[in-house]
C-alpha cells in the first residue's frame, strides 16, 4: 500500500481533528494524543472479551433449554431465536438514546452495568439450588429425567436473559460506531486506516467467539453450567475494565438530537404539503447557511434528485415550524436512511440462515457420533467454532491479499464495492443450505440403514459430516456481515451513525424472529392432513433435508431481489467523493516516489 502523508504542521498547532471530534467535556481534541489504533486497541480488546461472554451464553443455549428445561426441538429453537432477535433489535433504542441524549460513551457505560447485572443473575439462576432446575442424579440421563423446573425458576432464567438483551441494546450500536469515530475522515492517513477497521473489528469479535465456542462449551457440557456461565460473567467484567482504561484516548461525537425526530419532521412536512409543487431549481428550497451549520458542528449535505417527494418538506409556504419546513440537509439525511431500507430487507433471509447455526445445526450434532479418539467426545455446539475459525482466516486473507490484488484493477480502495462483497456472501448462503440438505439426507439414510429411529439414538456417522456447512458459514459471514456493518455505517449521515449501525443489528434481530416464524409455520403446515411433519422433537424421523431445500429456494429468490435493489442503489455523493480523494491520495505519493527514482 502506498504511504499517505499525514496532515498537520510541524509545531503541532494545527493538529486538531477536523471532523468535529471532542473530548468528554466537549473540547476539541488533538489528533496526536487521541483516537486512531491507539484508542481502538482498547475498544477492540473490549469486544474480544465481550463476545466471549455473549457467545458463552448464546452458543450452547439451545442445549440448556433442551436438557435442563426439557423443551422440544421447535420450542427450544424458537426461544433461542426470539431471545437472540431481541438482543439484536434493542440496539435501535440504544442508538436513539446515544444520538439524541447521552452520547455513545455514557450510553455504553450505563448499558454495560445493565448487561453485567443480567449476566450475574443468569449465573445465579444456574448455580443456586433454589433457582436452578432439579436434577434426577447422575444415574439417570437428563433426557429421561421427569423432574421439571418450577415457573419461578424458568421465570428468573428468562428474566436474566432479557436483562442481558436490554444491556446489549446500549452496547452493540455504540461500541463499533465509537471505534470508527476514532479515525478522522478529513485526514488521508486515518481514512486509509479506517478502511481496515471493520475487517479487524469482526476479526476481534470472532477471536472472542472462538474461545467461547471451544473452551466454554466444553466446560458447560463436561464440568457444569455454574462455571460455564460464571466465566463469561467474569469475562464481561474484564471487558468493561479494558474499555474504561482507554477513556483518556477516546474521541467523541456530540449528540445531534433525535434521529427519529429529524426523520419524522421531514415525513410529516412532506405529507402535509403533498399537493405543493417542488420548484425545478433546488436553490429555491429552504436551506440553512454554512455559518449556522458550523456553529452546530454539523456538515451541510448537497441536494440530490432521489426520492423527490420528500423535497416538498423544503418548499417555502410561509410557516417556519420544523414540522412544516425542513432544510435540504435534514431532508438529505432522511433520504440517506430511507434508501438503505431495501438493502436492509435483503439481509433478513441471510440472517435467518445464520440463526440455524446455533439451533438446528447443533441439534443435528447431538444425534451423531461425537467421538474423537477413545476418551474424548466433542460437544455438539463446539462445531460453531469452525464458523469462527474460517471467518478469521477469510477476513485475514481478504484484507491482506484479496483487497490489494483486486484494487490494482478496480481502482477502488476497498477492492470491490460493499454491495458486491455482500452479494458474494448471499450466494455462499444459498450453497450452504444446499450442502446442509445433502448432509441431512445422508444422516437420515444412515438412520434408516441401521434402524436407529429413537429420539435418543446415536447414529454411526461422524459429526464432522456437518463440518462443511459450519465452515462455509464462516466464509459467508466474512463477506456478508462485515459488508453489512461497514455499509450501514458509511451510508448513514454523520448525526445518525448509531442509527445506521442499528440497521446492521436489526437485520440480524429480524432475521432471527423471521427464522422463528418460518420454523413454526413450516412445522405446523407439514403436520396437516395426518402427515408426520418435517420438524419433530425426534430428528431421526424428521425431514430437515426438505426444510433446508426450502430455505435454499428462499435464499435464491432473495438473491434476485438483492440484485435489483443493489443495481438501483446510488451511493452517497460525499462517500463516493471521499473514496475518490482517498484513491488519489494513495496514488500521488507512489507517482512522486517513481519520479524520484527515475531522476
Amino acid at each position: 500500500m502506498a504511504k499517505v502523508e499525514e496532515k498537520g504542521s510541524a509545531d503541532g498547532r494545527d493538529d486538531y481533528t477536523e471532523d468535529g471530534s471532542v473530548d468528554l467535556k466537549g473540547r476539541p481534541v488533538l489528533r496526536s494524543n487521541t483516537g486512531r489504533w491507539k484508542a481502538c486497541s482498547f475498544i477492540v480488546g473490549y469486544e474480544v472479551f465481550e463476545r466471549m461472554a455473549y457467545y458463552g451464553i448464546a452458543s450452547n443455549l439451545v442445549l440448556y433449554l433442551t436438557n435442563k428445561l426439557h423443551e422440544g426441538t421447535v420450542k427450544s429453537s424458537n426461544n433461542v431465536n426470539n431471545w437472540v432477535g431481541t438482543v439484536w433489535m434493542t440496539p435501535i433504542l440504544g442508538a436513539y438514546i446515544a444520538d439524541a441524549h447521552l452520547g455513545r460513551y455514557r450510553t455504553f457505560i450505563i448499558a454495560s452495568a445493565i448487561y453485567l447485572t443480567g449476566m450475574s443473575l443468569l449465573t445465579l439462576a444456574v448455580s443456586l439450588p433454589a433457582l436452578r432446575p432439579p436434577s434426577c442424579g447422575h444415574r439417570i440421563k437428563e433426557e429421561n429425567c421427569n423432574k421439571r423446573a418450577s415457573a419461578l425458576q424458568e421465570g428468573i432464567f428468562y428474566c436474566a436473559l432479557y436483562i442481558i438483551a436490554v444491556g446489549t441494546g446500549g452496547t452493540k450500536p455504540n461500541i463499533s460506531t465509537m471505534g470508527a469515530d476514532q479515525f478522522d475522515d478529513f485526514e488521508p492517513k486515518e481514512r486509509v486506516q479506517k478502511l481496515s477497521f471493520f475487517n479487524w473489528w469482526m476479526f476481534s469479535i470472532f477471536f472472542g467467539t472462538l474461545f467461547s465456542n471451544t473452551f466454554l462449551i466444553y466446560i458447560q457440557d463436561n464440568v457444569g453450567w455454574s462455571l460455564g456461565y460464571g466465566l463469561p460473567t467474569v469475562g464481561l467484567l474484564v471487558s468493561v475494565l479494558v474499555f474504561l482504561v482507554g477513556t483518556p484516548f477516546y474521541r467523541h461525537k456530540l449528540p445531534m438530537g433525535s434521529p427519529f425526530t429529524t426523520i419524522f419532521q421531514v415525513l410529516v412536512a412532506a405529507v402535509r404539503k403533498w399537493n405543493v409543487a417542488v420548484p425545478s431549481d433546488p436553490k429555491e428550497l429552504h436551506e440553512l447557511s454554512l455559518e449556522e451549520y458550523s456553529k452546530s458542528r454539523k456538515f451541510r449535505i448537497d441536494y440530490t434528485p432521489s426520492l423527490r417527494f420528500l423535497d416538498k418538506a423544503a418548499v417555502k409556504t410561509g410557516s417556519n415550524s420544523p414540522w412544516m419546513l425542513c432544510p435540504v440537509t435534514q431532508i438529505e439525511e432522511t433520504k440517506q436512511m430511507a434508501k438503505m431500507i431495501p438493502i436492509l430487507m435483503a439481509t433478513f433471509i441471510p440472517s435467518m440462515f445464520l440463526a440455524n447455526v446455533g439451533t438446528l445445526f447443533v441439534k443435528q450434532g447431538t444425534t451423531l457420533d461425537r467421538s474423537m479418539g477413545p476418551h474424548f467426545k466433542i460437544p455438539p455446539a463446539c462445531l460453531t467454532a469452525f464458523v469462527t475459525i474460517f471467518m478469521l482466516i477469510s477476513i485475514a486473507i481478504y484484507d491482506r491479499f484479496f483487497v490489494p490484488a483486486v484494487r490494482r484493477y478496480t481502482k477502488n480502495p476497498r477492492g470491490i464495492t460493499l454491495l458486491q462483497r455482500m452479494g458474494i456472501g448471499l450466494v455462499l448462503h444459498i450453497i450452504i443450505m444446499i450442502i446442509a440438505c445433502f448432509a441431512e439426507r445422508k444422516r437420515l439414510s444412515v438412520a434408516k440403514e441401521h434402524h436407529r429411529f429413537g429420539g435418543n439414538d446415536t447414529l454411526p456417522l461422524s459429526i464432522f459430516i456437518l463440518l462443511p456447512q459450519f465452515a462455509l458459514m464462516g466464509v459467508a459471514d466474512s463477506f456478508v456481515e462485515v459488508a453489512k456493518l461497514e455499509f450501514f455505517y458509511d451510508q448513514a449521515p454523520d448525526g445518525m451513525k448509531s442509527l445506521g449501525t442499528s440497521y446492521f443489528t436489526s437485520s440480524i434481530g429480524i432475521g432471527h424472529f423471521l427464522g422463528s416464524f418460518v420454523l413454526t409455520t413450516v412445522s405446523d403446515m407439514t403436520k396437516r392432513h395426518g402427515h408426520r411433519g418435517w420438524i419433530l422433537d425426534n430428528l431421526n424421523i424428521s425431514h430437515l433435508d426438505y426444510y433446508y431445500a426450502f430455505l435454499a429456494a428462499l435464499g435464491f429468490l432473495n438473491f434476485l431481489f438483492f440484485l435489483v435493489v443493489a443495481h438501483l442503489f446510488v451511493y452517497n455523493p460525499d462517500v463516493t467523493e471521499s473514496e475518490r480523494d482517498l484513491r488519489e491520495s494513495m496514488e500521488t505519493p507512489s507517482k512522486g516516489e517513481a519520479l524520484k527514482t527515475g531522476s
